[in-house]
């Protein structure tokens, strides 16, 4: 399997410094001039707008930053308590050119990295995301948003675990209005960003070195 490489930022990363990162750094994976990478990080609070957004699906009186992004998805909330995935996996290398495989194996990433915290969260064929069934009620715990490239993929995940959830009141997350969405804390689940990391890199190889 391809080589990855690790890269935790301690501090909030600009949006928009990120995708260009992002972007460069894909050219030269798909190029053989670097290798795969997985980005750990969190943003200020910030809405981001994927390509399928629609503009009733945000309110008119927010008072936080919106970013149009070319990943695939409506709109979504990142912010401090959030821990961002950004996965830039070569998809060619790995003989898997299969957008829906990839977002089964993300899924099963996530699933398997939460259920160390007796979280158990699902795959929804119908919804794309981790969801978790809270007395009955199914609300999202991960959010995904991807893009391709020669594919090479990037942005990715973004994981709750203690972020300030009352921005996500401003959206219609995802588009989807039936569900809610919940964290590690509002499960009752008190960890850290640390704590999460090694648990996400320890998970990671269990899946993606197969595939």
């Amino acid at each position: 399997m391809p080589m990855v490489e690790w890269l935790k930022s301690d501090k909030p990363v600009e949006y928009l410094s990120a995708v260009e990162f992002m972007e460069k750094r894909v050219k030269m994976i798909s190029e053989g001039i670097k290798p795969e990478l997985v980005w750990l990080l969190e943003h200020s609070a910030i809405y981001t707008a994927g390509i399928s957004a629609d503009a009733a699906e945000i309110s008119a009186n927010i008072t936080i930053p919106v970013f149009q992004t070319g990943r695939g998805g409506r709109y979504t909330y990142h912010g401090p308590g959030q821990r961002v995935i950004y996965a830039m996996l070569d998809l060619k290398k790995r003989n898997k050119c299969d957008i829906k495989l990839y977002i089964k194996n993300l899924s099963t990433w996530i699933i398997n990295s939460l259920y160390h915290l007796s979280i158990y969260g699902e795959f929804k064929s119908d919804r794309i995301g981790v969801w978790v069934n809270t007395n009955g009620k199914e609300e999202k715990i991960a959010a995904f948003g991807i893009k391709i490239r020669k594919w090479v993929t990037y942005h990715g995940i973004a994981l709750n675990v203690h972020p300030d959830l009352s921005h996500y009141s401003s959206i219609i997350p995802c588009g989807i209005r039936e569900y809610g969405i919940t964290s590690m804390k509002k499960l009752g689940i008190e960890t850290s960003l640390d704590a999460i990391d090694e648990i996400l890199q320890k998970e990671f190889y269990k899946v993606f070195s197969k595939t």
